[in-house]
């Protein structure tokens, strides 16, 4: 099954390239229809070169349409002072691809495809439609018109003795891709249903190329409830609320699940608390129910008098904590202080230990991946000429907030330009 896509212009098409019979012009093959697979062809094809993206699931960008499901985010607003130190140890490597292709230049490319964006109140950057599919749609549109072509269900699966890259299609042997240069963009090992299963390792390893293990990122934490606060709270939202773990504080929301904690502020911790809980570890987060408030303040509405209020309905009014809040906190610690003071330090750090993360199957991102010390500054791999590597197959990792869309568009783009300036260097045949 084919398709064929379209592209989102940033370069113009050379006429002299236009002009030139598709089987003469140089021919890449990108290996995945994610985000970082489409904004390579989208490049390389503005720039006149022949491109075949190869996917291995029935459609393209399956796991771009998962999250857009509540809300696509697209980048973040902020400087990229603040933007890039988001990637904590990755910043040096991915900060050359973002300047050149920073957030602003996400923005205009999204209004560029009909897509008029706008900023939130925490400085994200949405689609209006606050959906992926119409941006998808029309990307594909405008990758169909400069000539892009899309092959389903085509599994890569290594290299031959030649350096070809190797693709399958059902249950057939795999056969080799004629192609001047190939970028691979095959995507983290989160989600695997969706097509990212991180199996492309196998045939990195066998080349010794060194690949970084992979673990859950923006993930879910583990935490073993009692049977009543996970019957009665599950599903309840933990609004306004601040963790830390080791010196790192995320203030947002969270979500109480069966199994523990989901949402945006425990995010952002679980790469660091996976590390952490390997083995069978456990950590410790501390969880500020009234982050907005200090301490003191805390205090002083928690000496109102009580009366004949049960606890839940004192806290609740003192406070202004919702019910999930209160029984967070006696679910955290049984025997609550009467003291105003020790309750205060209880509810502006409250301590609960989590045994572990969500699995990879669940995570929305993975660290780790193949190290930038086995690539060029054009993101080639060194043992491999002519085979570039992008998106979330790289050893980097972002929390939330658009950081992760982000690198992967800076990261498909920089090395569809690092194919271009390896190609002017090269004979005009294929490999």
């Amino acid at each position: 099954m084919e398709i064929h896509a379209e592209h989102g212009g940033v370069v113009n098409l050379p006429a002299s390239a236009s002009r030139k019979a598709p089987h003469l012009l140089q021919h890449v093959a990108i290996m995945g229809a994610g985000p970082a697979g489409l904004a390579a062809a989208e490049t390389l094809s503005a720039h006149g070169l022949r491109v075949t993206i190869y996917e291995r699931m029935p459609s393209p960008a399956r796991k771009f349409l998962m999250a857009g499901r509540g809300g696509l985010n697209l980048t973040h607003s902020e400087t990229l002072e603040t933007f890039l130190p988001r990637y904590s140890d990755g910043a040096a490597h991915l900060a050359r691809f973002i300047h050149a292709r920073p957030p602003a230049d996400i923005v205009a490319w999204a209004n560029g495809l009909g897509q008029e964006t706008f900023i939130g109140t925490s400085g994200r950057v949405f689609p209006k439609s606050m959906k992926a599919s119409p941006l998808l749609r029309s990307w594909l549109r405008r990758l169909q018109t400069q000539g892009v072509e899309i092959k389903l269900r085509q599994t890569w699966t290594g290299w031959n003795e030649r350096g070809e890259p190797l693709v399958s299609h059902g249950t057939a042997p795999p056969e080799p891709i004629a192609c001047n240069a190939t970028i691979l963009t095959l995507g983290g090992a989160s989600w695997p249903r969706l097509g990212s299963d991180g199996s492309w390792r196998a045939a990195f390893e066998a080349s010794s190329i060194p690949v970084a293990p992979f673990m859950a990122a923006n993930c879910g934490l583990l935490v073993t409830w009692s049977d009543h606060f996970q019957s009665r709270y599950s599903g309840e939202p933990l609004k306004r609320i601040a963790v830390t773990f080791e010196g790192d504080t995320q203030r947002g929301e969270a979500v109480v699940t069966r199994h523990g904690l989901e949402g945006g502020a425990v995010y952002a911790l679980s790469a660091k608390i996976a590390n952490r809980t390997q083995g069978g570890a456990h950590a410790v987060i501390h969880i500020d129910l009234k982050p907005d408030e200090p301490l003191d303040l805390v205090a002083r509405h928690l000496q109102r008098r009580r009366g004949k209020e049960s606890t839940s309905n004192w806290l609740r009014k003192c406070l202004k904590l919702s019910p999930a809040a209160i029984a967070l906190l006696r679910e955290a610690h049984r025997d609550l202080p009467g003291e105003p003071e020790s309750l205060a330090r209880l509810v502006k750090s409250l301590p609960l230990t989590v045994t572990g993360v969500t699995g990879l199957d669940r995570a929305i991102s993975t660290a780790g991946g193949v190290r930038f010390d086995a690539l060029d500054e054009n993101l080639m791999l060194t043992s491999r000429p002519g085979t570039f590597v992008a998106g979330e197959m790289l050893d980097w990792d972002a929390p939330t907030g658009g950081y992760l869309l982000q690198a992967t568009l800076a990261t498909g783009t920089a090395a569809a330009g690092g194919v271009i300036a390896w190609l002017a260097g090269q004979s005009t045949g294929p490999r």
